[in-house]
């Protein structure tokens, strides 16, 4: 107990985490100087991701999401399962899509079967970790609905403060400022979100970009938490408002891809292009990251946490800039190719043309 007792008060060290000349104590929420309270990041933003997972997984899934799916064309066809056999299985874990030749000569020679019948299993059996259509339609369906809804929240929280037209006004006042309720319940609810895409990203389909974006998700978490503790919520807040509204046309477009709709696609997908550059590419890393690094410091007085901060938020803008890449490279194929194509996804499960009667395979 004494050595955790240690860690958090050499962790939570005042000449760390606060300006010069403040304490802990002049930190203190109350009613009347309406700072923000730290344990409310590790209480009601668990709460709201718990919501958020069970109604997505339990309510919009299977009575919303699902149907929609179905009713639009998009069928749940799940891939065929194989019978277990422990020497294909290490096969496949060492090589998954490209086992050698060398080595599935070996493995026939030793199972007694053919090589055809061995390649036969590694297909299906790749086949059953591909995520199908129908589940990838859901995911973005869901993601479409939280950053629309995001959004216009955010959009109704920042209308009125005076930050969001001149961002400067994000450090006058500093540390002291006072923590809007509706700017509270902005906090939260995205925090939350982010916390239900983290807890469940090991479950959603795994696309070429897996981990970069389990990164970005720490990453907000991690910007959010030090922006709240610092009491750096107003640039927070403009930096989620800046985040949420490229990604509503981004699954838009996933959703038309996965629709075959590719007109309407192609415009979606170009106006969430523009969109995507002029916010993240633009608007933050210009306004946003520009304002907390050149400006902030002849307002602010200058602590670690602060430096913490901003390398932070340019490791975010760098991630953007990676993601640039992604979407200039669907802009060369579609120029190519004549359609939209996710570049950054795992390949759509087609079922093998093989014999379903095979003794090796069975149903699911």
């Amino acid at each position: 107990m004494e050595v955790l007792q240690s860690f958090s008060r050499w962790f939570w060290n005042e000449n760390i985490w606060l300006p010069p000349n403040t304490t802990w104590a002049d930190r203190v929420s109350t009613p009347e100087n309406q700072l923000p309270n730290f344990i409310d990041l590790w209480t009601y933003p668990f709460y709201i991701a718990a919501s958020f997972i069970f109604l997505r997984y339990f309510v919009l899934n299977p009575y919303v999401y699902g149907p929609l799916a179905i009713r639009v064309g998009i069928k749940n066809v799940k891939p065929k399962s194989v019978v277990p056999i422990p020497i294909l299985e290490k096969a496949f874990a060492k090589y998954r899509k490209k086992v050698p030749e060398k080595v599935i000569v070996e493995t026939a020679a030793e199972l007694g079967w053919t090589e055809r019948k061995v390649e036969r299993w590694l297909r299906t059996r790749l086949a059953m970790d591909h995520i199908n259509t129908y589940t990838k339609f859901i995911e973005c369906a869901w993601q479409f609905t939280y950053y629309s809804f995001a959004f216009a929240f955010g959009v109704y929280c920042l209308h009125d403060k005076p930050w969001l037209y001149d961002i400067n006004y994000c450090w006058i006042g500093y540390p002291y400022n006072k923590l809007d309720k509706d700017i509270w319940c902005y906090y939260m609810f995205s925090l939350g979100f982010y916390w239900s895409m983290t807890l469940t990203h090991f479950f959603e389909t795994r696309r070429k970009d897996f981990y970069q974006m389990f990164f970005h998700h720490l990453l907000t978490i991690a910007l959010m938490v030090f922006s709240f503790t610092c009491n750096f919520i107003r640039v927070g807040s403009l930096m989620l408002l800046v985040h949420d509204v490229a990604d509503i046309p981004l699954q838009m477009s996933k959703m038309l891809i996965y629709l075959e709709w590719k007109k309407l696609c192609d415009a979606v997908f170009a106006f969430f292009s523009v969109l995507w550059i002029i916010t993240r590419c633009g608007i933050y890393p210009f306004w946003i990251v520009s304002n907390t690094l050149f400006y902030a410091v002849n307002l602010v007085p200058m602590h670690p946490v602060y430096y913490i901060f901003n390398v932070l938020l340019s490791l975010l803008a760098v991630l953007h800039y990676y993601w640039t890449y992604f979407i200039l490279r669907i802009i060369v194929n579609t120029a190519v190719k004549g359609k939209v194509e996710d570049d950054r996804s795992s390949s759509d499960w087609q079922p093998p043309s093989e014999d379903a009667s095979d003794e090796i395979l069975k149903k699911s």
